[in-house]
């Protein structure tokens, strides 16, 4: 994609936007890989926000470690500098951090469609975690424009997420 670095500099200012006024203080992400778009850089910066206005609770961001038997992901606070190592797929992970339950969940998207689906790289740890959170958090999909799929037919254990945001803007729910 040649204008990569553009549409990710769109989609930090579509992301940031989004975020104002929501009342989460503990989010999911997660660590970038094989192009994905990086949403740390925003929600650092989100994290820094709040301290700049004394919120009574802190806001915290955390990222993926995967559950090798269940083939689920739990959350662990990230911030920047803090020890990572790599997971069993090779992705970096906080080290040592501690469990958090965020309330708002930014997933990458390699692809999307309408009704809220996403396409991963099909290993359906997000799926089943989803499937398994409760309460489950307010769940949002991260991708590229040229990442939408007109003609995607989720499979049963495919679950949409509450909202997907693009370079573009807000794409789902279709207001």
């Amino acid at each position: 994609m040649p204008d990569r670095l553009t549409r990710a500099d769109l989609l930090q200012r579509v992301m940031r936007i989004w975020l104002v006024g929501r009342p989460d203080t503990v989010i999911g992400a997660y660590w970038p890989i094989k192009g994905e778009f990086d949403p740390l850089p925003a929600l650092h910066r989100w994290k820094e926000d709040g301290e700049l206005m004394e919120e009574p609770q802190r806001r915290r961001i955390g990222l993926p470690v995967i559950d090798k038997v269940h083939k689920t992901l739990t959350f662990h606070a990230w911030y920047p500098g803090c020890q990572m190592e790599e997971d069993a797929y090779g992705i970096p992970k906080p080290k040592d951090t501690e469990l958090i339950v965020p309330t708002l969940l930014f997933v990458p998207c390699v692809g999307y469609s309408a009704g809220g689906y996403r396409l991963g790289y099909g290993g359906g740890f997000y799926d089943r975690t989803l499937a398994a959170l409760e309460p489950r958090p307010f769940t949002v999909g991260l991708g590229f424009t040229n990442g939408f799929v007109a003609d995607f037919e989720p499979e049963a254990h495919d679950l949409p997420l509450d909202a997907i945001l693009n370079d573009n803007g807000v794409v789902w729910p279709v207001a």
